[in-house]
């Protein structure tokens, strides 16, 4: 068996009974944001250092605005917090213009400049199992008060929250609840994380792929079939430089409309992981493969002293957009369902290694996309090369002399220059370059 952790977005039945508290706890949660970011800031002032989540939480556990929300809850805020500080300490290492994560406010000023009035936005309440009892009956839940927001001592200290999901949906072993602020339909929704026990099935087969991540195509996928799949990139680099562009021009970097746009960025690059992963998967269940190696990129943005690699402004700007971490963790957990194993395996030297004579030379791969093989005179689209050579898992052959994997052969080539390309569209997810399909309502 094995857990899967899904989740199921539910509307609010009585919403005119809870919006007010669920409001109230938004703007809570936006304030300890923007507490924490303050005191983040300067100690990253005074030292050069970012307080992590555990550091936060021993500062801020006593502070007023930590009582807006359950314990738990405020514990999640200042997580959410340190992972942006982390993320953009990583990023300003090799672009001097990311800038820190912003304060979750939009000031309003007069025609002297005078600020006159400041709104928060409402945030995401996250309740953890502690703050959460679940009546599966009636499908309600009690999402523990912050004890700033008990007016009364005999006040209720929950919010209780009639919802309703999809026809066909059971929600059981709920871990985990999220209320989130719908700004177009300007009301509240849940989001509720349950894990499901799911029977893991036997692997689709004994044959093995080989996945190669890039920028200018994202994954390029290599099969023991001899077939080939490539997989653009285009989608997540329009995105990357369309949508800082639109954050720089808003008057507040934490503001709602900024906050907007931050979250649109999210939910497409999330989209495009997951379609990706899905059809990957689609396709290796088709071919028979149990076992997906996928190159193992931790290194790829320090070298082996730890030092940041610079890969020009518009490398740098792509690979920091480019979450091949959080995209191998999606494609684990959707393999494993279909019972295929995913193996991270060392990409050392198999962007310049012929993947069906062995021969190793820098020049072979004369530019962008492009692998010449002097040994044979044969042409190979580049990426693919490196999935194959992937899939074989080179590193391993060449240390260990028993091994079955053996490069050379007699093996067809046409595959390695001319592969499968699917595109991506918003609506249908993954569809090949060479149909044209109208797949929107």
């Amino acid at each position: 068996m094995l857990e899967v952790h899904r989740t199921h977005r539910a509307r609010i039945r009585n919403h005119g009974q809870v919006a007010d508290s669920l409001d109230r706890h938004g703007w809570s949660a936006s304030k300890l944001w923007n507490v924490a970011n303050y005191h983040s800031r300067q100690v990253w002032d005074e030292t050069g250092e970012i307080p992590d989540h555990t550091q936060l939480k021993d500062e801020l556990k006593g502070h007023p605005k930590y009582k807006g929300l359950h314990s738990q809850s405020s514990q999640r805020v200042l997580e959410e917090l340190a992972e942006a500080f982390t993320s953009w300490y990583k990023k300003r290492q090799s672009d001097d213009r990311a800038n820190p994560p912003g304060y979750r406010k939009r000031n309003y000023y007069d025609d002297h400049g005078n600020r006159v009035h400041e709104e928060h936005p409402r945030s995401t309440i996250t309740w953890k199992q502690n703050g959460i009892r679940h009546d599966t009956k009636n499908n309600r839940v009690r999402l523990s008060k912050g004890s700033n927001h008990k007016d009364h001592p005999r006040d209720w200290d929950y919010i209780l929250v009639e919802y309703e999901t999809r026809p066909n949906v059971t929600v059981e072993h709920l871990q985990q609840v999220r209320a989130v602020y719908d700004t177009a339909k300007q009301e509240w929704e849940l989001h509720l994380v349950c894990i499901h026990e799911v029977e893991t099935p036997d692997a689709p087969g004994t044959e093995s792929a080989g996945i190669d991540l890039g920028i200018c195509n994202f994954a390029a996928v290599a099969y023991s079939t001899e077939d080939a799949d490539l997989y653009p990139g285009n989608r997540l680099k329009q995105d990357g430089y369309y949508f800082p562009k639109e954050i720089a021009k808003c008057d507040d970097s934490g503001g709602e409309r900024a906050t907007q746009l931050h979250k649109k960025w999210s939910e497409r690059r999330t989209h495009f992981f997951h379609s990706l992963a899905r059809h990957i998967v689609e396709r290796c269940v088709e071919t028979g493969v149990g076992r997906i190696n996928i190159g193992e990129l931790s290194g790829v943005r320090e070298d082996d002293d730890g030092a940041s690699k610079n890969w020009g402004r518009h490398g740098n700007l792509d690979l920091h957009g480019w979450a091949f971490d959080r995209f191998t963790s999606i494609l684990t957990y959707k393999a494993k369902v279909e019972g295929i194993e995913v193996v991270e395996v060392s990409e050392r030297n198999t962007s310049k290694t012929c993947c069906v004579c062995g021969r190793e030379d820098d020049s072979q791969r004369v530019e962008r996309g492009l692998y010449v093989c002097e040994g044979h005179d044969d042409a190979f689209n580049a990426d693919v090369n490196g999935a194959e050579n992937i899939r074989l898992d080179i590193n391993e052959t060449e240390s260990n002399s028993e091994s079955s994997l053996e490069l050379g052969g007699d093996r067809s080539t046409g595959w390695l220059a001319q592969p499968g390309v699917y595109l991506y569209d918003l609506s249908c997810g993954f569809q090949p370059q060479a149909e044209v399909v109208d797949c929107k309502p």
